[in-house]
């Protein structure tokens, strides 16, 4: 696997690389947010480990960058920043996964191959487009229509209705929504889901009258069309 490692700790980012070429993989090294944004958008990576404090362009404006360039390269934030607000700010500017230091160098390496597993899955799935109703994600463009009308996604926002529209009818639990959308295999006692849900519904309901993701209480959420009567 190819691995960009962005932090600028030189003691640290040896160690790490060091321990990532141990177990076979490549590693592209830098200290600078700018250079690591022309990396990523110019190469391929199979997952981005990313620093919070970086010189030239911070961690977190970094992946809101990549992001809004539809670039999807997985990408674990790496930081001293541990904090509830913290990982909530990582996660919504489109992280997929947050590991504080200190760490242990055997969970950085699983985390980094979780990650790398999935978006390999991702990436073989050769089906070009899911639909539910008049609702249609095209995958290898990554854009959403409903009624024919482009919805405006964020990269979260687009993998959870791809969850849904994978399993229609069926209860998509908190966990699975962790474990699938961001790589988190705890919980982290934030509202992340929650709100991710609720931006979405916004997006996809709201304009058009009706419901599609309902709430199932105590288990999760699940994919049902609904007017907005029934629903009531």
């Amino acid at each position: 696997m190819r691995v960009l490692l962005v932090e600028d700790d030189v003691s640290l980012s040896s160690f790490v690389e060091k321990g990532l070429r141990e177990a076979g993989h490549q590693v592209e090294v830098t200290e600078n947010g700018k250079y690591a944004l022309t990396l990523c958008m110019t190469e391929h990576f199979d997952v981005a480990i990313v620093d919070r404090m970086l010189p030239g362009l911070d961690g977190l404006s970094l992946v809101k960058a990549l992001r809004a360039a539809q670039v999807g390269t997985p990408i674990l934030f790496l930081t001293s920043l541990g904090g509830v607000d913290d990982r909530v700010q990582g996660l919504e500017a489109g992280g997929d996964d947050y590991l504080t230091k200190p760490f242990a160098f055997s969970e950085l390496l699983a985390r980094v191959s979780a990650l790398s597993r999935r978006s390999a899955l991702t990436s073989t799935d050769t089906k070009p487009q899911l639909t539910f109703g008049d609702l249609v994600l095209k995958l290898f463009e990554h854009t959403a229509t409903r009624q024919g009308k482009l919805l405006d996604l964020q990269p979260k926002e687009f993998r959870i209705l791809e969850l849904f529209l994978r399993h229609p009818g069926r209860v998509i639990t908190r966990t699975m929504l962790l474990e699938h959308v961001w790589d988190i295999h705890f919980d982290p006692q934030t509202s992340v889901v929650e709100t991710h849900i609720s931006r979405l519904r916004n997006k996809i309901e709201k304009p058009f009258g009706d419901t599609l993701i309902q709430t199932v209480r105590g288990a999760g959420y699940k994919l049902e069309h609904r007017h907005v009567e029934e629903a009531k």
